[in-house]
């Protein structure tokens, strides 16, 4: 997919990954940039019910590290 940015910056987030990610007016996003891409993440409102269900029966330390690499690695 792409997108085309406008002369004031501004671009358009295509419809199938707003609802893949539920991306609502007012949810805020995460720009990362690494030197040689640029990844953009949506910040979850409520970040400890979004990670609900997600650490059953194992470390959160755990959890949270292969969050992190899944993040990473989307894009």
């Amino acid at each position: 997919m792409e997108s085309t940015v406008t002369v004031r910056g501004q671009t358009a987030i295509p419809v199938t990954i707003r609802k893949r990610y539920n991306i609502q007016p007012q949810t805020k996003l995460e720009w990362i940039d690494d030197g040689h891409t640029i990844t953009v993440l949506p910040i979850p409102s409520d970040s400890i019910a979004t990670l609900k269900g997600k650490v059953k029966g194992n470390s959160l330390r755990k959890a949270l590290l292969r969050s992190r690499q899944e993040e990473r690695t989307r894009g």
